[in-house]
């Protein structure tokens, strides 16, 4: 499976096919400020996973049928307290 990774994500295209993925962003096929359902739909075309920051998108994904990873900053918050307190055990919130 590839991955398309939405606009804001492009700048870790190459982090991604370090770990083995083979990976396409939306400035890389035309559609760099495109409508959400523009870049959905050729996910959908190309059978593309696609990564995202943006809520609605996300859900174009879900009603399309299209395989996503919303990456929301709730995400991004939990994450980064995992890997602090994971790294700074002693240090409390």
């Amino acid at each position: 499976m590839k991955l398309l990774l939405d606009e804001m994500y492009a700048g870790l295209k190459e982090y991604f096919e370090i770990l083995g993925w083979k990976v396409l962003t939306v400035q890389d096929i035309g559609l760099q400020g495109a409508k959400d359902i523009d870049v959905v739909k050729y996910a959908k075309n190309h059978d593309l996973l696609l990564v995202t920051r943006d809520q609605k998108p996300a859900e174009l994904a879900e009603l399309s049928g299209v395989k996503y990873v919303l990456i929301s900053n709730e995400l991004i918050a939990k994450m980064t307290n995992e890997k602090i307190r994971e790294k700074y055990p002693n240090i409390a919130p």
